[in-house]
């Protein structure tokens, strides 16, 4: 659809779809993510987890999609971020529906490690821009496909050390490069983790970096150095997930549209 094209010209408008986004750090938001629904005709709500808001273990009902977003904490550090329990039985709950997930960075670790998947501290630490690739599955898959770069080119803005170690039984990996391989996937028709931060605008990055926590200083890079990548990437990179987060909005008008 185009972006200028409105959603059903000429016939009664539904009901804007509701997306809960679940916010596990201060310093994460929904950002461009979040504006890019907003433009495809999606409501947003978000949940302050990191500032005590209760997370649900279960979808409400007037909920079409979820957006779990990044965060400091591992997916499994419970003890840290004790409202991980219920959003992993949240994310559980919503693949055995087939709500529309789209889970960023710590989401995506969340979507796996809800899931049946692994998520422990990788080999080597991505921060700035990096490139990833489509696999072959991703070809025909309706979100990633839209992704608009080089399938074997995609710039990703990236702050992560966990990685996806192994993916739950039934996931079909999407995007991938050598220093990560789960870089994007997919579960059932609707449910997508991805390791990168398409919601990360320039400034939110260069504020990032003005904290030196644990990733950053494995990752052996300087945080100037990363920020001015994201710089001088952001167009590129605005191009690339913008209309990959519309392709997902989709899925959620679909979700809520169609009878269940």
């Amino acid at each position: 659809m185009p972006d200028s094209a409105p959603r059903n010209q000429g016939s009664p408008q539904p009901p804007a779809p509701l997306v809960l986004a679940i916010q596990n750090d201060g310093t994460d938001p929904p950002g461009l993510v979040g504006e890019w629904l907003l433009e495809s005709g999606v409501n947003l709500r978000v949940v302050e987890a990191f500032a005590g808001e209760a997370v649900p273990a279960r979808v409400p009902d007037d909920v079409a999609g979820l957006l779990p977003l990044g965060g400091a904490m591992g997916a499994n550090d419970d003890d840290e971020a004790p409202w991980l329990v219920q959003e992993r039985a949240l994310l559980k709950d919503a693949v055995d529906r087939g709500v529309p997930i789209l889970g960023l960075c710590l989401g995506g670790q969340l979507l796996a490690a809800a899931t049946g998947g692994r998520v422990a501290l990788g080999p080597t630490t991505e921060i700035g821009v990096v490139t990833v690739q489509r696999t072959a599955d991703a070809l025909a898959d309706p979100v990633v496909a839209a992704i608009e770069a080089p399938g074997d080119a995609i710039p990703a803005a990236q702050w992560h050390q966990d990685h996806v170690l192994e993916l739950p039984e039934a996931a079909v990996l999407l995007l991938t490069n050598d220093a990560c391989r789960v870089q994007g996937f997919r579960l059932g028709e609707n449910a997508y983790g991805l390791q990168m931060h398409p919601e990360v605008d320039a400034a939110a990055f260069a504020s990032w970096a003005e904290v030196a926590d644990e990733a950053l200083s494995r990752s052996g890079r300087s945080a100037t150095q990363a920020t001015a990548e994201v710089i001088a990437a952001e167009s590129d990179l605005i191009r690339a997930w913008r209309p990959m987060t519309r392709a997902w909005a989709d899925l959620v008008w679909r979700f809520a549209t169609e009878p269940r």
